[in-house]
């Protein structure tokens, strides 16, 4: 029996792996691109947040978020890093819970699944680009423009969207739709968000921690604390991802509030503050050694204080400007960067039309997907990689099965 498999990225090579079990199945792996991995390797900066130890307990979206449920508790992270110790790859865990390989490289990740694909009974096919999946008597044919693939069953395995300088593509979506699977709308995540305020592109790099709350209409509608980074057009970083999702998702205003200080209150802020009157240094200085420099001068200007004046002339209701300031500074938003730019795609393929204990397609027998594809997506920090690895080797363990 082969089990035929499209993408060679992170769920796909999941699914080879655990389909090649199965010493009796030909597992043929197909890629597009030069090498497998090429997107996983760009994951978390280059290091590769693997998985997250919190993956269990939820974090996943889509139109039926349940239906990620069993795949992930049949191969949660625990056992996600257990198969990964098994072929040979060292991890470290942080105590957000987010997990990385200990040489802080995502190759180290790439590397171990290549090398464990070199099995006797998996072929590479790379530079094989799917163009056409045609249902057969016996199975499936997949076909390129230099060449056709028979095989019994036939996992689709292609990611999403997002990404598409390092590999992101329609390519699963329009194989899956052709074989009867409907799609959602497809939209970025994990992704930069676009402002119209004119003062960002003088903090492009600026780092900052802060807690971020998204308003739309003035109504709070996402959260989050982390690492904010300035970008030339808009906002960035972790804490920025993890709220992206439906960010600037249909009309109205939307507006990012950022408290740069949110483990301090305003009245010790503004305590410290007045505190800084005795001194002569000028007031675009109030709020050196509390945030970094520029971002400072940014949010006392954006208090209102007079420029050229010196710290020990501003009024105490000038000083109690700057500390609501800098615990509630608003950000219009505009609209999320594209899908370029993105690192999750938000929707996917309908799940209702995949068995979630199987990964097998109710529409066509024999036909699997997983991964991205999916209209599943998770949080940022490890949880998207983990829906690949439980999804992917669910998929290839039930595809490889002996049975019919």
């Amino acid at each position: 029996m082969t089990i035929g498999i499209i993408g060679g990225g992170a769920s796909g090579m999941a699914a080879a792996l655990a389909a090649a079990e199965n010493e009796n199945v030909q597992v043929v792996l197909m890629e597009r691109q030069a090498r497998v991995g090429r997107k996983l390797q760009a994951t978390g900066n280059g290091r590769c947040n693997l998985t997250n130890l919190h993956a269990l307990e939820g974090g996943y979206h889509g139109e039926a978020p349940a239906f990620s449920e069993y795949a992930l508790e049949a191969f949660g992270p625990e056992a996600a890093l257990s198969w990964f110790r098994g072929l040979g790859l060292y991890t470290v865990a942080e105590a957000s819970g987010r997990v990385y390989p200990y040489s802080d490289q995502a190759n180290s990740v790439v590397d171990v699944l290549r090398f464990a694909l070199e099995k006797p009974n998996i072929t590479l096919k790379l530079g094989f680009e799917a163009e056409k999946v045609k249902k057969t008597s016996g199975g499936f044919l997949v076909q390129s423009r230099e060449e056709a693939l028979e095989c019994d069953r036939l996992i689709i395995a292609c990611g999403g969207l997002a990404g598409t300088k390092l590999g992101g593509s329609m390519s699963g979506y329009k194989l899956l739709r052709s074989l009867g699977h409907k799609c959602t709308k497809l939209r970025p995540t994990l992704v930069q968000i676009k402002t119209s305020w004119g003062g960002v592109a003088g903090l492009k790099g600026v780092r900052a921690n802060c807690h971020a709350t998204i308003l739309h209409n003035g109504e709070k509608t996402a959260e989050s604390a982390g690492e904010l980074q300035f970008t030339e057009y808009g906002l960035s970083g972790p804490v920025i991802f993890e709220i992206s999702r439906d960010v600037c998702q249909g009309g109205g205003d939307w507006v990012c509030r950022l408290d740069f200080l949110p483990h301090i209150q305003e009245d010790e802020l503004k305590t410290e503050l007045l505190g800084r009157k005795a001194t002569a240094l000028p007031a675009s200085e109030l709020l050196t050694g509390i945030l970094h420099n520029r971002l400072g001068r940014v949010l006392t200007q954006a208090a209102g204080i007079r420029s050229g004046c010196a710290i020990s002339e501003l009024a105490d209701a000038e000083l109690e400007q700057v500390a609501r300031t800098v615990k509630g500074f608003e950000v219009p938003l505009t609209e999320p960067m594209g899908m370029d730019c993105a690192q999750v795609t938000a929707g996917g393929i309908v799940t209702e039309e995949f068995e979630p204990q199987t990964m097998e397609s109710r529409l066509v027998p024999g036909l699997y997907a997983c991964g991205e594809v999916l209209d599943v997506d998770g949080d940022c920090g490890g949880y998207n990689l983990q829906w690949a690895w439980s999804s992917g080797r669910l998929a290839g363990l039930h595809a490889g099965r002996k049975d019919t």
